[in-house]
C-alpha cells in the first residue's frame, strides 16, 4: 500500500470512499468529480485521487475498513458520511447493480 489509511483524517477518508463510489460503475462522470471536489480541499483531492488510482478495489476497501475503525465516527457522523455517498450514487440518476453492491459493502464497513 501506498500509505498507511490509519494516518488519513476523516477528510481524506471521505474524499477516498467518494472516489470509490465514483468508480463503481467504471466511469468516474465530471459531475460526480465535482461534486467530490465541492466537499474537499483541492490539496486533500489531488493526494486522494492519486492514491486512489493505485489501489484495486479489494486494497480500498481494506484500507476502508481499518480507516473507519482508527477514526472513531460517531452515529451522526457515519449518517451524514451515508447520505454523501447516497448523494453521489444518484448524480447521474442511476443507481446501477455495481453501485448497489458497493453501497452494501460500504454499508457494512461503516456499521
Amino acid at each position: 500500500m501506498s500509505s498507511q489509511p490509519r494516518n488519513w483524517t476523516k477528510d481524506e477518508l471521505k474524499t477516498y470512499v467518494l472516489l470509490l463510489c465514483a468508480d463503481a460503475d467504471t466511469s468516474k462522470s465530471e459531475s460526480e468529480l465535482d461534486l467530490i471536489k465541492s466537499k474537499t480541499d483541492p490539496e486533500i483531492f489531488s493526494k486522494m485521487i492519486e492514491e486512489f488510482s493505485n489501489d484495486t478495489e479489494e486494497m480500498s476497501l481494506e484500507k476502508i475498513d481499518e480507516a473507519i475503525q482508527w477514526l472513531e465516527y460517531t452515529e451522526m457522523e457515519l449518517a451524514d458520511f451515508r447520505k454523501e455517498i447516497h448523494a453521489l450514487f444518484l448524480t447521474d440518476k442511476n443507481l446501477d447493480r455495481r453501485e448497489k453492491n458497493l453501497d452494501r459493502i460500504l454499508d457494512n464497513i461503516l456499521y
